[in-house]
């Protein structure tokens, strides 16, 4: 928990980093973000949009190399579908993680290592578009992983070297935030996660690395980048942030209110802009405070805000 005017800065942790061994949980520690991730990817694909290098309006088809256009042109209109309407979870892909040959590979012995042409060949084989683009909202681990090659394409170097350099992770302080595998200081840091009672630790991370996730860090780094998002320290422009907050208009009211790779809700009554990620972890902001929280539960947790935020707003309401 961090305030942008420096007052508040904390950091707590409780439990055990590996049930198996009881090994402590301290609260440096990093873990996987999963989706939280697709806030770095849209901030990432802004700071493109801010310097020239693309318009929110191009068709993704612009972008995307001649053999995933192939595979997805069976089932998509490429050509119809837009950058932006892919950041908001609107272009109308069928998510490939809902397929069920997704999870009985995560699952299998062994695990499986995937490729981005493996997920988005899932996509089409997997299930049906999800209406016409821009027609409505829902949400997709597929579409955030054509975003992550087109800022490969753009940019020139793998994502887990590109995000770094495009939003200055060394500037804003982000010590131990990182694509697993690429910093081995933050890689041997990262705690062991959960899913219905199964440790995931042994999870090859290629299953959620391709843009839909697979960034490490720690609830610090997290509440770190999201003041420094609404601070001004990520774009160049004032107006960046105002398109990333803009929410579409839909002709039925959205599961979710979802902008550009950031959502809206409301905690304990205050408007906070968020994301949350599989393993359980969620980032949060809240305007009206100039406050940022992180948590993670090292394992989903029920409803959609972990109870920790509205535990926390109600203490320091109280002082």
């Amino acid at each position: 928990m961090q305030s942008g005017s420096g007052e508040i800065h904390w950091s707590g942790s409780a439990g055990f980093s590996e049930k198996e061994t009881g090994e402590k949980l301290l609260s440096d520690r990093t873990f996987r973000i999963a989706s939280v991730t697709k806030t770095f990817v849209a901030a990432s694909l802004m700071r493109l949009w801010e310097d020239g290098k693309l318009a929110l309006e191009d068709p993704i088809a612009n972008h995307i190399s001649d053999e995933h256009a192939q595979i997805l042109r069976q089932d998509y209109k490429l050509d119809k579908i837009s950058i932006i309407q892919v950041l908001q979870h609107n272009a109308g892909f069928f998510d490939h993680t809902h397929a069920p040959a997704f999870f009985e590979k995560v699952l299998q012995p062994g695990g499986h290592e995937w490729t981005r042409t493996e997920q988005l060949k899932l996509c089409v084989d997997g299930g049906n578009p999800i209406g016409n683009p821009g027609e409505r909202f829902s949400y997709s681990d597929t579409g955030y992983l054509i975003l992550g090659e087109i800022i490969e394409r753009i940019h020139g170097k793998p994502l887990g070297i590109a995000i770094p350099e495009i939003l200055g992770f060394e500037k804003l302080g982000l010590e131990n935030t990182a694509f697993e595998g690429l910093n081995p200081k933050v890689d041997q840091a990262r705690i062991h996660q959960y899913f219905q009672g199964k440790d995931t630790y042994l999870f090859h991370p290629s299953m959620d690395y391709f843009g839909g996730g697979g960034l490490l860090s720690t609830t610090k780094d997290l509440t770190q980048f999201f003041l420094a998002l609404f601070k001004g320290e990520v774009f160049k422009n004032t107006k960046t942030l105002e398109k990333m907050l803009e929410a579409p208009t839909y002709s039925e009211s959205p599961m979710m209110d979802y902008r550009i790779g950031i959502y809206r809700i409301e905690i304990n009554g205050l408007e906070a802009f968020a994301h949350a990620g599989f393993w359980g972890t969620q980032a949060v902001y809240f305007p009206s405070l100039d406050l940022a929280m992180a948590t993670n539960y090292s394992q989903i947790w029920k409803g959609r805000v972990p109870p920790v935020f509205g535990e926390a707003l109600d203490v320091l309401s109280r002082k």
